[in-house]
């Protein structure tokens, strides 16, 4: 399966206290950055732990070996900003799941929840 270029958007919700992100194939280093940046420019404009953070992940790609790193820093920023939940939707995919559930748990991120649809 070809790797995708990653993108991402990010959208603060304010009547259902929501931050919705949608995240897209595989983040190169730069988009990594870019998406921190963005992150924390719409992230301090609210109270997060008011917030559920929802992340739609259902195009995201299983991740390469490089990215784990980089998605263990995305999640311990998540659990920095202090969210009241944060919910990752991804498709049925066994990998994914499975990278997701270990970085959760090595970041003891105790409010987070994966769905699969």
């Amino acid at each position: 399966m070809p790797v995708r270029t990653g993108d991402f958007k990010i959208e603060v919700n304010r009547e259902n206290k929501t931050i919705d992100m949608v995240i897209i194939g595989t983040f190169s280093e730069e988009k990594v950055q870019e998406f921190v940046k963005e992150y924390l420019e719409k992230v301090q404009s609210v109270n997060a732990s008011e917030y559920t953070l929802n992340v739609d992940s259902t195009d995201m790609d299983v991740l390469t070996q490089d990215m784990i790193p980089s998605m263990k820093e995305s999640i311990g920023l998540y659990q920095q900003s202090g969210f009241d939940k944060m919910i990752i939707t991804i498709k049925k995919n066994v990998i994914l799941k499975m990278q997701l559930n270990r970085i959760l748990r090595s970041t003891d991120f105790g409010n987070a929840e994966i769905r699969e649809v």
